[in-house]
């Protein structure tokens, strides 16, 4: 491959990459929270640009409550615990809760909707109900963890006299217990910065802490959608 076909795939790639409106949320996120992370809450050009990003953000959000909703009532994968698939329709209904109220959120603060009060109670609201689907998340990876790692075992114990990393379906799995355990850190981080955007602990996790554990959030989030890049011809 050329120099110039290198170029236009990574291109392409990265085409593929911005088309898509949750990763252009993303990278908005990491915006948002790496001026939070400078502002540490005192007035500024960073903490206009935390507050205007934060705004901007939700209108990519509008609607989106739809996805949770069908995640809700669509059937769970056969063979899932019912602990888990409790949990994980936990999970469903209360991200698809706080995205809904989130919308409201946005009238509040665009001033289409008046009432200001309320509109701070919903944002609260929906702060709980995202932190409770992040602790949700966790639980549920955890649990995802703990399943593959005894199904490995089982498998390594089989392929004992062959190289398990040839093995496509043990690299299948241990390529999603590393996806799974990305996603446990990232929902761990998320709770902070949950408990931060609350002040829940104003002494411990600063608008800095909150700002720093939120970049580092958005960032996770933005690797978790890169797309695969295309596999190498073979002459």
């Amino acid at each position: 491959m050329s120099a110039l076909d290198a170029a236009r795939a990574e291109l392409a790639l990265a085409v593929l990459y911005l088309n898509k409106a949750e990763a252009r949320d993303k990278i908005c996120r990491a915006i948002q929270y790496g001026s939070k992370f400078l502002s540490n809450g005192e007035p500024g050009t960073a903490q206009n640009v935390d507050k205007s990003t934060s705004l901007a953000r939700k209108v990519f959000r509008l609607f989106k409550f739809i996805n949770d909703l069908h995640g809700l009532i669509s059937p769970p994968a056969p063979g899932t615990p019912i602990p888990l698939i409790l949990l994980g329709k936990s999970k469903n209904a209360l991200l698809s809760t706080f995205l809904f109220l989130d919308q409201f959120v946005w009238l509040g603060r665009t001033g289409i909707y008046k009432n200001k009060e309320r509109t701070e109670l919903l944002g609260r609201i929906s702060l709980f109900c995202w932190m409770g689907s992040s602790i949700c998340t966790t639980l549920v990876e955890i649990g995802e963890l703990g399943r593959l790692s005894a199904s490995m075992k089982k498998l390594e114990k089989e392929l004992k006299n062959s190289n398990k990393y040839k093995d496509e379906q043990y690299q299948s799995k241990l390529q999603k217990s590393n996806e799974r355990s990305l996603a446990l850190i990232k929902a761990g981080i998320d709770i902070v910065v949950a408990v931060g955007l609350l002040q829940l602990a104003p002494k411990k996790v600063t608008p800095r802490v909150t700002g720093a554990f939120g970049f580092v959030s958005s960032l996770i989030s933005c690797y978790q959608l890169l797309p695969a890049p295309p596999k190498a011809k073979t002459s």
